[in-house]
């Protein structure tokens, strides 16, 4: 029988039924330990009745309470360990005292007294023995190379520091994985071993791979700087295996972790850049003991700013959301931690287009900051349907905007996107029609202070082209890109919504933040790591024979090559080293609600083309790439006998 059909009913069994087991098994030990003392006393085996039976029964009076009383019966056996055995050792020694002191004392017929010295010893060895067995059986690693041929992976930890040890001991009861090794840089544990396994000089890695058919490397390096770690990750790619990265250490501690919980190392972990760190003081005195609103609560940006939102300890949070399957989501993650600190967590079914349900929601509460993250932000799906992206991104701005002026909120913060900046795309423009709402209605002195936070793609985020990639590399590729030379600023969901709470709690009214982002990131060579990195190679012209392919298919609807923060070139520092601030042109309000009110009747009558041409005049900078390609416009009856237009993919990076 396989030893994993035996092992795994056996970590199902609940810990009472383990412990009985190990009762039994050492019971049985007590008369087996007996019965050898006697043979190797007497030099013939004796039957366990009548005056023998007494030195068995002793033994398990006195051995069983012992062990109990002093952990043995504590111990986790898949993860064995030295203490383990220590424990056991000390148990037994105890016992031995105990059983040979009344051994000796009582002199029992038919009972020789050296059998009180004997049979502890070899309790001792059974119980060490019974207790190792269990343990190489429980953690898989009886199963040899057997576990290679049934397709476990095979890894190694990188970092044999404490944290790698923590995660080889907590990996040590995985059927799923079996670690073979340390890699570590520092030389002088090279050649040494710990917890039993040895410890390689990274150069020596391919040598390693081949020998044990190394399939993962796990970074146990929580404590290394990020350049240091991506040079890591740079020699680790030249292989053929996966990268996967540590988890929490909390769950190290408690013996949580499991072979599934080792996650992907994901391009967040690459990013040259250390993230925006936020000043905690300062989000604190402007969320503490608030009312805030969450629009679009349940997207990738909105339930991130709610995760942090609820740090900051609000009295109240209100979620608005026309997804109620985002918002039930949203509402159930948020919830535990809520009740923890007495937030009020309110969820809102509703739209920004949505007049009367916005002014009731505002009335009702009375929010005093706001956070706008409700927006259609995917490029293609924006220019495939104009006047529904004009509607949410536009009229719902003003919608949400008037509200908030009405109702006395004091901080009105906007979720916008580098797009904004000289857009090519009806997303991009509808943005920054958004932004310059919010310039104009601060211009007209109203006591809401406005402000904006501009960014590029937020990596993982609903559209992401990351998630993208991983899901053609599990499907076996191609990889698409739209071009080669095209490039991205890029940053992780958990720094955007800091920097947005971040702004809110710096601005006095008026301001365009931008994040100082680094250097853009060339797509292509996204898609090369995130092949590298699930252990594949790119397959192209130099190297026919690798795995995946990166396939360039053309450019969309409104998309340009490369994106900027900036429309002007001024941009001003502020307290923050990382946040810089823009002065961007924008119009009055007075002439700002004359267009606002000829878009919407423009939307009513289904114009897409004069509701084009009215975001070209409000948004000069707007310089579109593409004809209208809106599907409800080109289906009209009156554009029959024009040519169908060609399917467009609509995933990918925005």
């Amino acid at each position: 029988m396989k030893t994993h059909s035996i092992a795994s009913p056996l970590l199902a069994l609940p810990p009472t039924s383990k412990r009985l087991i190990l009762i039994g098994v050492d019971a049985a030990l007590c008369a087996l330990a007996v019965w050898l003392a006697l043979y190797l006393r007497l030099g013939e085996w004796v039957s366990l009745t009548g005056r023998p039976s007494i030195a068995v029964g002793l033994s398990l009076a006195l051995a069983l309470p012992i062990f109990w009383i002093l952990g043995v019966y504590r111990a986790v056996l898949r993860h064995l360990s030295s203490q383990t055995l220590m424990t056991c050792a000390v148990a037994c020694m105890a016992y031995g005292l105990s059983y040979s002191a009344i051994i000796t004392a009582y002199a029992f017929d038919d009972i020789p007294r050296t059998v009180g010295i004997i049979q502890p010893l070899l309790l001792f060895l059974g119980v060490a023995f019974s207790r190792a067995f269990a343990g190489m059986l429980l953690s898989g690693r009886l199963a040899g190379p057997l576990g290679r041929q049934r397709g476990a992976t095979i890894a190694l930890i990188y970092g044999a520091g404490s944290s790698g040890q923590q995660l080889a001991g907590a990996m040590a009861g995985s059927l799923e994985m079996r670690i073979v090794g340390f890699l570590d840089d520092d030389q002088s544990l090279h050649g040494r071993r710990l917890r039993g396994l040895p410890v390689i000089d990274p150069v020596k890695l391919g040598k390693a791979i081949d020998r044990w058919q190394v399939t993962d490397i796990l970074l146990a390096l929580p404590s290394v700087s990020r350049t240091r770690r991506n040079e890591v990750i740079a020699e680790l790619r030249r292989y053929p295996v996966s990268i996967r990265t540590l988890p929490g250490l909390m769950d190290l501690a408690h013996g949580k972790v499991h072979a599934s919980d080792l996650r992907e190392l994901t391009i967040e972990d690459l990013l040259a850049r250390d993230a925006v760190d936020p000043d905690e003081n300062l989000i604190a005195e402007t969320l503490r003991g608030r009312t805030i609103l969450v629009t679009g609560a349940g997207g990738s940006i909105g339930s991130e700013l709610c995760r942090q939102i609820v740090r900051g300890l609000p009295a109240r949070l209100l979620l608005f959301e026309a997804s109620e399957f985002a918002l039930y989501n949203a509402h159930r993650e948020l919830e535990p931690h809520a009740l923890d600190h007495g937030i009020e967590l309110v969820p809102l079914l509703g739209s920004v287009v949505d007049r009367v349900r916005v002014a009731s929601v505002f009335d009702t509460w009375k929010p005093y900051m706001v956070f706008h993250a409700a927006a259609y932000k995917h490029v293609p799906l924006v220019e495939h349907n104009v006047l529904e992206g004009l509607r949410n991104n536009v009229v719902g701005t003003r919608v949400v905007t008037e509200a908030a002026v009405r109702s006395g909120v004091r901080h009105f913060v906007l979720v916008s996107t580098d797009k904004a900046v000289r857009p090519t795309n009806i997303m991009g423009a509808t943005k920054r029609w958004a932004e310059q709402i919010l310039q104009g209605f601060h211009a007209s002195g109203v006591e809401t202070c406005f402000s904006m936070v501009r960014f590029g793609n937020v990596l993982g985020s609903s559209g992401s082209v990351v998630p993208l990639f991983r899901e053609q590399v599990r499907n076996g590729g191609p990889l698409t890109i739209t071009h080669r030379d095209i490039t991205r600023f890029f940053m992780t969901i958990p720094e955007a919504a800091q920097l947005v709470i971040q702004a809110g709690a710096m601005a006095q009214g008026g301001e365009v933040f931008v994040l100082d982002m680094g250097e853009p990131v060339r797509i292509i060579d996204l898609a090369r790591n995130v092949i590298e990195l699930s252990g594949f190679s790119v397959r192209d012209v130099d190297h026919p024979h690798g795995d995946i392919e990166i396939k360039v298919v053309g450019m969309r609807p409104g998309e340009k090559l490369y994106e900027e923060l900036l429309i002007g070139n001024d941009p001003v520092a502020t307290a923050h080293p990382r946040i810089l601030m823009a002065s961007e042109p924008f119009v009055g309000r007075e002439e700002l609600q004359l267009d606002l009110d000829r878009l919407e009747e423009l939307i009513a009558s289904e114009d897409v083309a004069a509701a084009k041409d009215l975001l070209g005049k409000v948004v000069p900078e707007f310089a579109s790439v593409s004809e209208i390609v809106d599907w409800t416009y080109l289906a009209r009856p009156s554009r029959k006998s024009e040519a169908a237009p060609q399917h467009v993919d609509v995933t990918g990076a925005n």
